[in-house]
């Protein structure tokens, strides 16, 4: 994987999204939104992907005075929610708030009830944010280079959780695995919040998660956080090195959170979301509290989005084949 090409291309989408220009929004598109919101979140609540869409959903309120709802529909490593909102009404009051999971979705499943390119429409790409890679303390190691030993000494007897099978939590921990040639057990849950709970528990030995669960764990001591999975060290947390630089050369592994509506919404009703939802990472206390907690606001247009879902569909397609990952039926 050329990950110094997909850091430059990311680079430039973040050094791009800085200067967006202002978007004219149609005089006709001010008729919407005239009744609630539903912003569906295919994950458990209390993950990251909620942060994200309760973050945006009282500023939409503020801004149109109409309810914006956050609808939890987990289940079916996120196709279940996602799905929901392809095969929604295409009106502009149904949205998806999700992970690049999406991307990689393409490449796990066999026979996907909907197409991520065809059915939807890409309205911004919100965030972005490194996993970190954390282990049980009980777990006789404290850097990656101990982890990585002591795999290879008890071969298939590591076990790891992800957030569901084809999540960000699962593939990045294979291509890690690849890449540091080791053979770990993959336990998944049904979303982040129980997966760092079976972490806390005992329950399995090692997890990557998202900075944002698992910072707070790690400093109250229930967690041990031994490297970030971004291509740099993150300011949150600069104490913690990264993967790569901890001895496994060119990993690298970014969280991004987008919205997204069905296909075939009115183009006045997606610049206006689009237009809102750079509004919103503009505000001080939006940018603020998502840098606080690991986040890096980034914003731009529609088709800057679509364009990284084809890029990341097949980066990740990649990973799935040279990992092995068997699809899912």
């Amino acid at each position: 994987m050329k990950t110094s090409a997909y850091s430059a291309w990311v680079a430039a989408t973040i050094a791009a999204a800085v200067a967006w220009p202002e978007v004219a929004v149609p005089a006709q598109a001010m008729r919407y939104p005239i009744k609630p919101i539903r912003i569906v979140n295919p994950f458990t609540p209390g993950g990251s992907v909620d942060i994200v869409a309760r973050t945006i959903a009282p500023k939409l309120n503020e801004a149109w005075g109409q309810p914006v709802i956050v609808d939890n529909r987990p289940g079916g490593g996120t196709t279940i929610g996602t799905g929901m909102v392809a095969r929604a009404a295409p009106d502009g009051y149904t949205l998806l708030t999700t992970t690049g999971t999406i991307a990689i979705n393409v490449s796990l499943y066999r026979n996907l009830p909907f197409d991520a390119v065809r059915d939807l429409a890409p309205i911004a790409l919100v965030v972005q944010t490194p996993n970190v890679l954390g282990v049980h303390p009980s777990v006789p190691a404290k850097s990656v280079q101990e982890l990585i030993a002591l795999a290879k000494a008890k071969p298939g007897q590591l076990i790891y959780a992800s957030s569901g099978a084809g999540t960000s939590t699962h593939l990045t921990m294979e291509l890690f695995a690849s890449i540091a040639k080791i053979d770990m057990l993959h336990v998944a849950y049904k979303g982040a919040t129980p997966a760092v709970a079976a972490l806390l528990g005992g329950e399995v030995h090692a997890i990557f998660n998202p900075v944002t669960a698992m910072l707070p764990q790690a400093r109250a001591g229930k967690v041990r956080a031994l490297a970030v999975s971004s291509g740099q060290r993150v300011e949150i947390a600069p104490e913690l090195p990264t993967v790569a630089e901890s001895g496994v050369p060119g990993f690298e592994s970014i969280v991004w959170y987008a919205v997204f509506a069905p296909a075939g919404t009115p183009h006045d009703i997606t610049q206006q979301l689009n237009a809102e939802i750079n509004r919103i990472l503009q505000q001080p206390d939006a940018r603020e509290h998502f840098l606080r907690i690991g986040m890096v606001p980034v914003g731009g247009t529609m088709q800057a989005l679509g364009e990284y879902m084809k890029i990341e569909i097949a980066r990740w397609a990649k990973v799935v084949k040279e990992a092995g990952v068997r699809p899912i039926e």
